[in-house]
């Protein structure tokens, strides 16, 4: 299978989770082997970041990369949308220290790289590959990944709250199921949203970018978009989580009740040993022009 990038620039603009302000972001498309990179545009100069497990700075709320100058928050729901829909090379440049919120889930993201188009490019793609079972737990959450040709996800939360409890979704993640959890909103209990704001924290949060469940129930007036949206939510941020590896990641993963923090943990973890457990290599397609077009959405090379 070939490398594959952004046939055009994408440019949106949006609310920022913490700040609350309007914060820009620009995706351009990028030279084969480059990987995903964030530029973090400041009024001084311009840092680059690459998508790397150790570069995560926090996870309270969403995941956030960084360096000793600057970091960049909130890049997991794009992270998710590039990995899903098959992008390796893409420059994310960033104007304003976050990406934009939108509505809560990967859905207008999405949408937009199918708008711009995907092109390939003359480079097969390099992958890492579980080779051995490999389990990691603590504190209760747990990931159980093994070996699989592809991408896999069993995924199984437990809320004590009414409106949650026990969920669990297991999904092969391809560009054809990805809108099964693209959609899916990010969520947050009322009590914890109104600490936030006497914090000055999650100044951006509203109904309009995340489901807000109060004591009785679900607080937004529309609902649920799926009656396991919470669920499906978990697994998009898992697979923004694992993008973050720096190129894609192939296995099976069981998951329990884990999150920002436990996910990255466990890159780390897989990282740090991974001659014991990855193969790196290269996706050699059985008929190269069977590569191109991709979804319909763009011929031209790079």
């Amino acid at each position: 299978m070939l490398q594959q990038t952004l046939m055009h620039a994408i440019n949106y603009t949006g609310i920022g989770l913490h700040s609350g302000k309007d914060v820009e972001m620009k995706l351009l498309p990028a030279k084969i082997d480059a990987g995903i990179s964030f530029h973090i545009h400041t009024k001084k100069d311009v840092s680059v970041i690459k998508a790397d497990p150790f570069a995560v700075t926090t996870t309270e709320l969403a995941t956030s990369l960084g360096n000793e100058k600057v970091h960049v928050s909130t890049v997991e729901h794009l992270l998710a949308a590039l990995f899903a829909l098959g992008i390796d090379n893409a420059e994310c440049h960033v104007y304003g220290k976050e990406i934009p919120i939108m509505d809560g889930s990967a859905l207008p993201i999405t949408n937009l790289i199918k708008k711009a188009g995907i092109r390939s490019q003359y480079a097969l793609r390099k992958v890492a590959k579980i080779t051995r079972p490999f389990l990691f737990e603590a504190n209760g959450k747990t990931i159980n990944a093994r070996p699989y040709d592809g991408f896999y996800v069993d995924y199984t939360i437990d809320f004590p709250h009414k409106a949650i409890g026990v969920q669990r979704l297991a999904l092969e993640i391809t560009p054809e199921t990805f809108d099964e959890v693209a959609s899916a909103r990010t969520f947050g209990f009322m009590k914890e949203v109104e600490y936030l704001h006497s914090k000055n924290l999650a100044l951006g949060g509203s109904l309009a970018n995340a489901i807000v469940i109060g004591d009785e129930g679900i607080v937004n007036p529309e609902g649920l978009r799926f009656a396991d949206e919470f669920v499906r939510h978990k697994i998009l941020d898992f697979i923004g989580d694992m993008a973050m590896f720096g190129m894609p990641l192939q296995g099976a993963f069981e998951v329990r009740c884990s999150g920002h923090q436990h996910n990255n943990a466990f890159l780390r973890e897989m990282y740090t040993h991974k001659d014991q457990y990855l193969r790196f290599e290269e996706l050699i397609p059985e008929q190269r022009k069977a590569d191109i077009p991709y979804l319909g959405l763009g011929t031209a090379m790079a």
